[in-house]
């Protein structure tokens, strides 16, 4: 059970996912896209996963150490907790990508595979985004076409 839940957190994402790259400018994609709540069935997955180990998984989190982490991870529950917490979080980040680079008018070329590196590597997606979004936000604040961002992404 615990491999069928493992693999069912990628595949409640990935649906979001390839509208995101495959369908950017189809219309519902940005409304699926402005929703935090595609991430409540991959939270129900690591909901059934981590309440088995839920004493592990609490010990490793309220004092971590690596040894901690290393013990939880052992635990094909424990692991695929941490997994489906990963492709929740993951699927956030990219769905905050995905509407910035529409507001920013990033070629979906551009950022397909961005958003393909950010569901294998995020934190390499995640700062290559960053770098290009701070690239075009100076460029078009010098212009005047575009206010610049808040610090705090909405």
């Amino acid at each position: 059970m615990t491999g069928f839940l493992f693999d069912l957190s990628f595949w409640l994402a990935a649906p979001v996912w390839l509208l995101m790259i495959l369908a950017p400018g189809w219309g519902p994609t940005a409304r699926v896209a402005a929703s935090p709540l595609t991430v409540v069935p991959v939270l129900a997955v690591y909901l059934a996963l981590a309440l088995p180990v839920f004493p592990e998984l609490w010990s490793a989190v309220r004092s971590p150490d690596l040894d901690g982490f290393r013990a939880l991870m052992e635990d094909a529950s424990g692991a695929g907790a941490i997994w489906a917490q990963i492709i929740a979080w993951d699927l956030l980040i990219g769905q905050w990508m995905y509407r910035e680079a529409r507001r920013l008018g990033v070629h979906p070329l551009v950022m397909g595979p961005l958003l393909v590196l950010t569901i294998l590597l995020s934190p390499f997606g995640v700062l290559l985004f960053l770098a290009l979004r701070a690239l075009l936000t100076r460029r078009r604040a010098a212009s005047g076409s575009v206010p610049a961002p808040s610090r705090i992404p909405a």
